[in-house]
């Protein structure tokens, strides 16, 4: 046995299933190892960024890790953006990065980098290896600091002789550490949601946003009163029938303020105090007033050592015993769905189209940007679904991440509500479910321009900017042919200019199997 081979038994030890790949030369080892180990599935990537955003939207909805294979210091830095957003989702990635031989080292050959430094940023846990015996002992760790709850980004870079060089076996699976319920903070939660003239709000984050922590939140606004809220960008959140609606707050910051003003007590769950997305001139970074008390129930901390954490999900079941709320909850009720839009195709009409007509159980992960706005309110009443949002900014994670979750619940419908210019960043994604055959339908929002940029200058103060920063903004000359560019990638695609001929083509891709694309055109 080799250490490739040590390495890759260790993982599948683990339960660790899959693994996403764009490797080059230093990986050939590992590569030939995905055949003679079972229980471990390669699937291939065509940018590392679409590995690492699949990775990210995997683990999201598997609840475990998935492994990436990238090549040396330039592959693993075209993954980075999606890392940052599986960082900020809590996502559990392990990154395997393929360096030169050891001693191949010292000559400083083109591909050499200083991996450590690309890493750091984007990874809670760095190792470097560069002796076989040690690679399944390195293994185990990279996934015990990734799969402690909530998850982490580990990054092992393994010396190309270490995966050839002869290795002594598997390792065992690392215990993972979990931390039980904080009676401490449980009280101080409660005290300040007993206090009686002071309204109080609950923030949900993390583990609190899927269907047991919202029930909780549900028990515990109905003994006090307390408003729900969930953070702008969900990493997952259980939503439709059966499930509180939960107001979430707004983008810009003089808007979460003004949501948040009749406030005087805002308890976290599994997230962190709102900010600012950007600095704005005359506006405030921190969102809560001097006025007003946080209480920290359970705080999304990602700096916090492994294992220390407790799960928001059920330190929401613990304050809502300490409040005596009834076991059961409060009855949970939904309007109708949205009806079915007719006419020219807008934001609204689009969003009224996914709504009206997404099935049981889908998946949405939506990089809509501007035209999604309407989408979370209309959807409150559609079936049962998860949303997945764009949690740390990094544009191009919607296609990624809706291949990864579609490796993770091949039996669920998902959907990618796609803006067409974050789009262009990882549409390569769309060969990958063409090959692995995914269940998944990209819904591409063609206004054809960076529309959020141009909201960002009218609030810059240019409301007439010049030739060349309208350019800058416009994706119109030449227009992009999403059809052309599905169908390249081997998924059908189609092209659709009104609600009716949207809902249509949403009912025929969602009743196929396979990927499909819809081109709507605003």
């Amino acid at each position: 046995m080799n250490g490739a081979e040590s390495m890759l038994r260790t993982a599948v030890a683990a339960g660790v299933e899959l693994c996403l790949a764009n490797p080059g030369t230093t990986e050939m080892p590992l590569v030939a190892m995905f055949d003679r180990v079972p229980g471990m599935r390669a699937v291939l990537g065509l940018f590392e960024g679409v590995c690492t955003g699949a990775a990210d939207g995997y683990a999201r909805m598997a609840e475990k890790p998935a492994l990436t294979l990238l090549h040396l210091g330039p592959g693993f830095a075209n993954g980075i953006a999606n890392l940052h957003n599986a960082r900020r989702a809590r996502s559990a990635v392990v990154n395997v990065i393929g360096d030169h031989a050891s001693w191949h080292l010292a000559v400083d050959a083109p591909l050499t980098s200083d991996i450590e430094s690309l890493a750091r940023p984007v990874s809670h846990w760095v190792r470097r290896n560069r002796h076989a015996a040690e690679l399944a002992g390195d293994m185990a760790d990279a996934l015990a600091a990734a799969g402690s709850a909530p998850g982490r980004v580990a990054t092992l870079i393994v010396a190309h002789d270490a995966q050839y060089d002869a290795a002594h076996g598997a390792m065992a699976p690392r215990p993972l550490p979990a931390a039980p319920v904080d009676a401490a903070a449980v009280d101080r939660a409660a005290v300040a949601l007993r206090e009686g003239g002071q309204p109080a709000a609950l923030l949900l984050g993390g583990t609190a946003l899927l269907a047991r922590g919202q029930r909780a939140a549900a028990r515990v606004a109905a003994a006090t009163g307390a408003h729900l809220f969930v953070e702008q960008f969900p990493a997952r959140l259980d939503r439709g029938a059966g499930l509180p609606r939960i107001d979430r707050l707004p983008y810009f910051p003089e808007h979460v303020m003004e949501v948040l003003a009749p406030y005087r007590t805002l308890v976290l769950a599994g997230a962190r105090e709102p900010v600012a997305f950007f600095g704005y001139a005359g506006m405030p970074s921190r969102l809560v007033t001097a006025q007003q008390t946080v209480v920290p129930l359970a705080v999304a901390d990602e700096h916090r050592p492994p294992g220390t954490e407790a799960d928001a999900g059920a330190m929401l079941e613990a304050l809502a015993d300490a409040l005596g709320a009834p076991p059961e909850g409060p009855a949970l009720g939904h309007t109708e769905r949205p009806a079915l839009p007719a006419g020219p195709l807008a934001p609204g009409t689009i969003a009224a189209a996914l709504a009206s007509v997404q099935p049981e159980r889908a998946i949405v992960v939506d990089e809509a940007a501007t035209t999604s706005a309407a989408y979370y309110a209309v959807s409150a009443a559609a079936p049962a679904h998860t949303l997945l949002t764009l949690t740390g900014g990094a544009i191009g994670q919607g296609p990624p991440c809706a291949t990864g979750a579609a490796l993770a619940c091949p039996d669920r419908p998902v959907i990618d509500f796609q803006a067409d210019g974050s789009g262009m960043y990882t549409l390569q994604a769309l060969w990958t479910q063409a090959r692995e055959g995914l269940n998944v339908t990209t819904l591409v929002c063609a206004n054809r321009c960076y529309r959020i940029l141009q909201f960002e200058l009218m609030r810059a103060g240019i409301a007439e900017p010049g030739p060349q920063a309208r350019a800058l903004t416009d994706l119109s000359s030449p227009a992009l042919d999403w059809v052309l560019l599905g169908r390249g990638l081997g998924v059908p695609s189609v092209r659709v200019e009104t609600a009716e001929a949207l809902v249509a083509a949403l009912r025929r891709a969602l009743g196929e199997p396979g990927p499909h694309l819809i081109e709507a055109v605003l």
